[in-house]
């Protein structure tokens, strides 16, 4: 039996809403809490959290290249390779595409500025969601501390679906991490940006546990047969 893998997608029709940035941090911190091997995907055209990896010390999260067309093969290939956990990055764009990048997600997370435009820009990210049946969570991002309108961003949300309860406050470590493939985990992992990090995972793993109590608990290895056969067919489909 193939192991359990679980699908995070991140996706917002509102550019700059922070996607790439939560999609590195959430990934590398769902692996130091032990919930990999974690993989990521990007699928933006601009390659932002693939210029992220590649200038990344650490290999973990391992990073798969794919596009929208080979998402399902390259899902799949995932799986078998024994990876836990895959995360999405999505472009900030309301396609087709993306809707089908959807339809394999396990949780979709929409990361929310609060501020008017972000909020009236939610509208088509709930629609996909409902529309493919997926499990929808906004996160509110880059929120200024102690600001009124921060809390109503997450009330407002609220009305169209969950809003995980860890705000994630704007702070320069995070812009100042990304610079050379690190998070805010890795220069200080008790720094308050961290901790927000931290909390924010454990509620979205605690969500990705409730519908697949396998995913908590199986073993993630695979055999080297199991790799070869990943590998010839992932060479085989590229040479179509």
């Amino acid at each position: 039996m193939q192991p359990s893998m679980r699908v995070i997608v991140f996706a917002s029709q509102k550019g700059g809403s922070g996607k790439t940035t939560l999609s590195g941090h959430v990934a590398v911190e769902a692996e130091r809490q032990g919930a990999g091997p974690v993989a990521l995907i990007d699928t933006d055209p601009q390659g932002s959290l693939a210029k992220w990896w590649n200038v990344r010390k650490d290999p973990a999260p391992a990073f798969i290249q794919s596009v929208f067309s080979n998402i399902f093969y390259d899902l799949d290939s995932a799986r078998k390779e024994g990876f836990r956990l895959v995360v999405v990055d999505t472009p900030p764009a309301v396609t087709r595409a993306i809707s089908e990048v959807v339809n394999y997600a396990d949780l979709v997370v929409a990361p929310v500025r609060p501020s008017p435009h972000d909020m009236r820009a939610v509208g088509p990210t709930v629609d996909i969601a409902e529309g493919r049946g997926k499990p929808l969570v906004f996160v509110v991002n880059a929120a200024t501390p102690r600001a009124r309108i921060t809390s109503e961003a997450a009330i407002a949300l609220s009305q169209h679906g969950t809003v995980a309860p860890q705000t994630i406050h704007h702070r320069v470590d995070f812009a100042a991490s990304m610079i050379d493939g690190r998070t805010v985990m890795e220069i200080d992992p008790v720094c308050k940006s961290a901790q927000e990090i931290s909390t924010l995972w454990r509620y979205l793993h605690q969500r990705l546990l409730r519908g697949d109590t396998a995913y908590r608990g199986e073993d993630a290895a695979t055999t080297i047969e199991n790799r070869a056969r990943v590998f010839g067919r992932r060479a085989a489909h590229a040479a179509q």
